[in-house]
């Protein structure tokens, strides 16, 4: 029962930390969209920096209890599931690496731009918005199929 109850926060933490994901980029396009108007600016700018703190944290959660299903994992194999081989949790997890790559290159540019620095075109940052979508899509087919 410990195991689900586990397995349930991790889940709650990663949807947290997927959520930060996916409208940090969105808050940046509008801050390169935001043009001359610095008071809108400097909110979505306060906004983005606090969801990318916010985000941090949740991951940092999901982490931990991430990390105890796999410690528990190797110290109790005969009271837990057994998944075979673990090719899609090794392919999983570097998935993961890529979104938390992207998540962080996502909030240097909130920090960069509330320096006065300059982002990329709005038209690139909507491409790049939609790249976490399909990042996750490979995750989540590789912890519900566990191809290899």
């Amino acid at each position: 029962m410990t195991y689900l109850w586990i397995k349930s926060l991790h889940v709650l933490f990663v949807m947290a930390w997927v959520a930060a994901v996916f409208y940090l980029p969105r808050i940046l396009v509008n801050i390169a969209e935001a043009g001359a108007e610095p008071a809108v600016k400097a909110r979505l700018e306060l906004m983005g920096l606090r969801l990318y703190r916010f985000g941090h944290a949740m991951f940092g959660m999901a982490f931990l209890f991430g990390l105890t299903l796999w410690l528990g994992w190797h110290v109790f194999p005969s009271a837990l599931p057994h998944w075979g081989e673990m090719g899609w949790l090794h392919a999983k997890l570097g998935l993961v690496l890529l979104l938390l790559i992207y998540y962080t290159w996502t909030g240097r540019l909130v920090k960069r731009s509330a320096k006065g620095g300059a982002l990329p075109p709005s038209r690139t940052l909507r491409l790049m918005n939609e790249l976490p979508v399909f990042i996750l899509l490979g995750i989540i087919f590789l912890v519900i199929a566990k191809p290899f």
